[in-house]
Protein backbone atom coordinates (compact mmCIF):
# COMPACT_ATOMS: atom_id res chain seq x y z
CA UNK A 1 0.00 0.00 0.00
CA UNK A 2 1.30 3.27 -1.00
CA UNK A 3 1.95 5.74 1.84
CA UNK A 4 -0.14 8.73 -0.86
CA UNK A 5 -2.92 6.71 -0.55
CA UNK A 6 -3.20 8.74 3.47
CA UNK A 7 -3.02 12.74 3.61
CA UNK A 8 -0.89 13.67 6.36
CA UNK A 9 -3.06 14.46 8.81
CA UNK A 10 -4.56 10.64 8.32
CA UNK A 11 -1.45 9.10 8.85
CA UNK A 12 0.05 11.17 11.54
CA UNK A 13 -3.18 10.55 13.57
CA UNK A 14 -2.48 7.17 13.07
CA UNK A 15 0.67 7.02 15.32
CA UNK A 16 0.22 6.38 19.15
CA UNK A 17 4.26 5.61 19.92
CA UNK A 18 7.61 6.10 17.75
CA UNK A 19 11.33 6.06 18.88
CA UNK A 20 14.15 4.33 17.38
CA UNK A 21 12.66 1.13 18.68
CA UNK A 22 9.04 1.07 18.69
CA UNK A 23 5.95 2.00 16.78
CA UNK A 24 2.88 1.38 17.55
CA UNK A 25 -0.31 2.81 15.31
CA UNK A 26 -4.08 2.53 16.12
CA UNK A 27 -5.40 0.33 13.33
CA UNK A 28 -8.74 0.90 11.80
CA UNK A 29 -11.04 -1.51 11.68
CA UNK A 30 -10.95 -3.32 7.50
CA UNK A 31 -7.02 -2.84 7.84
CA UNK A 32 -4.91 -6.09 7.87
CA UNK A 33 -2.31 -6.22 10.40
CA UNK A 34 0.46 -8.01 8.11
CA UNK A 35 0.44 -8.98 4.34
CA UNK A 36 -2.12 -12.18 3.72
CA UNK A 37 -0.96 -12.66 0.50
CA UNK A 38 -3.54 -11.27 -1.01
CA UNK A 39 -2.47 -8.51 -2.11
CA UNK A 40 -4.68 -6.01 0.25
CA UNK A 41 -3.61 -2.96 1.95
CA UNK A 42 -2.12 -3.81 5.00
CA UNK A 43 -0.83 -1.92 8.83
CA UNK A 44 2.44 -3.12 8.31
CA UNK A 45 3.19 -2.64 4.78
CA UNK A 46 2.14 0.93 5.56
CA UNK A 47 4.02 1.36 8.67
CA UNK A 48 7.37 0.20 7.39
CA UNK A 49 6.78 3.06 4.32
CA UNK A 50 6.24 5.65 7.02
CA UNK A 51 9.65 4.99 8.56
CA UNK A 52 11.00 4.90 5.11
CA UNK A 53 9.38 8.60 4.17
CA UNK A 54 9.88 9.67 8.08
CA UNK A 55 13.25 9.09 9.06
CA UNK A 56 14.39 9.45 5.00
CA UNK A 57 15.59 6.01 4.98
CA UNK A 58 17.36 4.30 1.91
CA UNK A 59 17.55 0.60 1.32
CA UNK A 60 14.98 -1.92 2.92
CA UNK A 61 13.41 -1.09 6.32
CA UNK A 62 13.25 -3.66 9.41
CA UNK A 63 9.72 -3.76 10.97
CA UNK A 64 8.02 -6.39 12.27
CA UNK A 65 4.61 -6.75 13.80
CA UNK A 66 5.02 -8.19 17.41
CA UNK A 67 1.58 -9.19 17.54
CA UNK A 68 -1.51 -9.08 15.60
CA UNK A 69 -5.27 -7.98 15.11
CA UNK A 70 -8.18 -9.11 13.33
CA UNK A 71 -8.80 -7.15 10.21
CA UNK A 72 -12.65 -6.50 11.66
CA UNK A 73 -11.18 -5.25 14.73
CA UNK A 74 -9.17 -1.62 15.41
CA UNK A 75 -6.86 -0.62 17.81
CA UNK A 76 -3.42 -0.73 18.73
CA UNK A 77 -0.90 -2.66 16.98
CA UNK A 78 2.76 -2.52 18.00
CA UNK A 79 5.54 -3.01 15.56
CA UNK A 80 9.34 -3.75 16.59
CA UNK A 81 12.11 -1.13 14.69
CA UNK A 82 14.92 -3.48 15.37
CA UNK A 83 15.84 -7.35 15.82
CA UNK A 84 16.83 -6.63 19.27
CA UNK A 85 13.28 -5.19 20.13
CA UNK A 86 11.56 -7.73 18.55
CA UNK A 87 13.48 -10.53 20.05
CA UNK A 88 12.57 -9.14 23.68
CA UNK A 89 9.13 -7.68 22.99
CA UNK A 90 8.23 -11.65 21.55
CA UNK A 91 10.09 -12.85 24.88
CA UNK A 92 7.58 -10.38 27.30
CA UNK A 93 4.74 -11.84 25.32
CA UNK A 94 5.61 -15.49 25.67
CA UNK A 95 5.88 -14.62 29.24
CA UNK A 96 3.38 -12.42 29.68
CA UNK A 97 5.02 -9.60 30.62
CA UNK A 98 2.66 -7.38 28.99
CA UNK A 99 -1.02 -6.56 29.11
CA UNK A 100 -3.77 -6.12 26.07
CA UNK A 101 -7.19 -4.34 27.22
CA UNK A 102 -9.90 -4.23 24.67
CA UNK A 103 -13.08 -2.90 25.06
CA UNK A 104 -15.64 -4.62 23.18
CA UNK A 105 -19.75 -3.94 22.53
CA UNK A 106 -21.72 -7.18 23.19
CA UNK A 107 -25.18 -8.34 22.68
CA UNK A 108 -27.29 -8.93 26.32
CA UNK A 109 -25.76 -8.91 29.18
CA UNK A 110 -23.34 -11.15 30.84
CA UNK A 111 -24.25 -12.65 33.87
CA UNK A 112 -21.80 -11.80 36.30
CA UNK A 113 -20.67 -7.95 36.04
CA UNK A 114 -16.93 -9.25 36.45
CA UNK A 115 -15.65 -12.99 35.53
CA UNK A 116 -12.67 -14.88 34.46
CA UNK A 117 -13.48 -16.63 31.71
CA UNK A 118 -11.47 -19.98 30.82
CA UNK A 119 -12.04 -22.24 27.71
CA UNK A 120 -10.37 -24.61 25.62
CA UNK A 121 -10.52 -23.35 22.06
CA UNK A 122 -9.66 -25.52 18.77
CA UNK A 123 -9.23 -23.21 14.97
CA UNK A 124 -10.39 -24.76 12.03
CA UNK A 125 -12.04 -23.23 8.80
CA UNK A 126 -11.26 -19.49 10.06
CA UNK A 127 -13.19 -20.19 13.14
CA UNK A 128 -12.19 -20.66 17.08
CA UNK A 129 -14.43 -23.53 18.45
CA UNK A 130 -14.81 -23.98 22.50
CA UNK A 131 -13.79 -27.41 22.76
CA UNK A 132 -13.02 -29.92 25.37
CA UNK A 133 -9.73 -29.89 26.72
CA UNK A 134 -8.97 -33.64 25.29
CA UNK A 135 -9.69 -32.53 21.94
CA UNK A 136 -6.96 -32.51 19.60
CA UNK A 137 -5.67 -29.32 19.03
CA UNK A 138 -7.16 -27.34 21.93
CA UNK A 139 -5.57 -24.81 23.64
CA UNK A 140 -6.33 -22.85 26.90
CA UNK A 141 -7.38 -19.47 26.45
CA UNK A 142 -8.25 -17.18 29.52
CA UNK A 143 -9.48 -13.62 29.66
CA UNK A 144 -10.86 -11.31 32.62
CA UNK A 145 -14.05 -8.89 31.70
CA UNK A 146 -15.68 -6.30 33.38
CA UNK A 147 -18.73 -4.50 32.99
CA UNK A 148 -18.44 -0.85 32.41
CA UNK A 149 -22.08 0.31 31.11
CA UNK A 150 -25.03 -0.53 29.07
CA UNK A 151 -26.88 1.05 26.64
CA UNK A 152 -30.55 -0.26 25.96
CA UNK A 153 -29.73 -4.47 25.00
CA UNK A 154 -25.89 -3.99 24.54
CA UNK A 155 -23.27 -3.80 26.96
CA UNK A 156 -19.90 -2.45 27.17
CA UNK A 157 -17.49 -4.63 28.63
CA UNK A 158 -13.63 -4.24 29.19
CA UNK A 159 -11.42 -7.05 29.09
CA UNK A 160 -7.73 -8.42 30.15
CA UNK A 161 -6.41 -10.39 27.55
CA UNK A 162 -4.47 -13.08 29.62
CA UNK A 163 -3.85 -15.58 26.39
CA UNK A 164 -3.62 -14.77 22.72
CA UNK A 165 -5.32 -17.27 21.49
CA UNK A 166 -6.73 -17.05 17.38
CA UNK A 167 -10.53 -15.29 17.64
CA UNK A 168 -10.39 -15.88 21.56
CA UNK A 169 -12.16 -12.94 22.75
CA UNK A 170 -14.85 -12.84 20.15
CA UNK A 171 -15.15 -17.06 20.75
CA UNK A 172 -15.33 -17.10 24.29
CA UNK A 173 -17.59 -13.90 25.20
CA UNK A 174 -20.35 -16.00 22.40
CA UNK A 175 -20.03 -18.70 24.46
CA UNK A 176 -21.40 -16.65 27.45
CA UNK A 177 -24.16 -15.57 25.11
CA UNK A 178 -22.76 -12.22 24.77
CA UNK A 179 -21.35 -12.16 20.99
CA UNK A 180 -19.24 -9.05 19.79
CA UNK A 181 -21.76 -6.52 18.29
CA UNK A 182 -21.49 -6.65 14.26
CA UNK A 183 -19.59 -10.48 14.49
CA UNK A 184 -21.65 -12.59 12.52
CA UNK A 185 -19.49 -15.17 12.26
CA UNK A 186 -19.89 -15.41 16.04
CA UNK A 187 -23.55 -15.15 16.24
CA UNK A 188 -24.29 -11.42 16.57
CA UNK A 189 -27.70 -10.58 15.43
CA UNK A 190 -26.65 -6.75 15.12
CA UNK A 191 -24.31 -5.11 12.04
CA UNK A 192 -22.86 -2.39 10.44
CA UNK A 193 -22.65 -1.48 6.84
CA UNK A 194 -18.79 -1.09 7.12
CA UNK A 195 -19.15 -5.05 8.39
CA UNK A 196 -16.51 -4.21 11.33
CA UNK A 197 -16.91 -5.55 14.69
CA UNK A 198 -17.67 -3.66 17.98
CA UNK A 199 -14.06 -4.82 19.48
CA UNK A 200 -11.15 -2.44 19.90
CA UNK A 201 -7.93 -2.90 21.34
CA UNK A 202 -7.94 -0.12 23.79
CA UNK A 203 -4.35 -0.86 25.62
CA UNK A 204 -1.39 -2.15 25.70
CA UNK A 205 1.26 -2.08 28.42
CA UNK A 206 4.78 -2.88 27.46
CA UNK A 207 8.55 -3.27 28.88
CA UNK A 208 10.50 -0.78 26.72
CA UNK A 209 12.99 -3.54 25.04
CA UNK A 210 15.95 -0.74 25.93
CA UNK A 211 14.87 0.94 28.57
CA UNK A 212 13.35 -1.47 30.53
CA UNK A 213 10.88 1.02 31.55
CA UNK A 214 6.96 0.56 31.27
CA UNK A 215 5.28 2.00 28.53
CA UNK A 216 1.16 2.38 27.95
CA UNK A 217 0.12 3.02 25.15
CA UNK A 218 -3.47 4.02 24.37
CA UNK A 219 -5.75 3.95 20.79
CA UNK A 220 -9.18 6.52 20.64
CA UNK A 221 -11.83 4.63 19.32
CA UNK A 222 -12.83 4.74 15.98
CA UNK A 223 -15.13 8.32 14.99
CA UNK A 224 -16.01 6.32 11.66
CA UNK A 225 -17.73 3.53 13.07
CA UNK A 226 -21.54 2.98 14.73
CA UNK A 227 -20.22 0.95 17.40
CA UNK A 228 -17.65 3.88 18.96
CA UNK A 229 -19.63 6.67 17.20
CA UNK A 230 -21.02 7.71 20.73
CA UNK A 231 -18.01 7.54 22.75
CA UNK A 232 -15.11 9.08 23.02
Amino acid sequence: MGINQYNAVELDSMILFADNHLLAVNKPAGMLTQDSGTGLRNMEDWAREWVRVDKNKEGNVFLNAVHRIDKAVSGVVLFARTSKALTRLNEDIRTRNCRKIYHAWVEGVPEKTTDELVHWLSHEHHRAEVCKKEASGAQRATLRYGLVRRVENLSLLEVDLETGRYHQIRAQLAAIGCPIAGDEKYGAKQVSKKKDIALHHHRLEVTHPTTRERVVIKAPYPTDSMWWSTDS
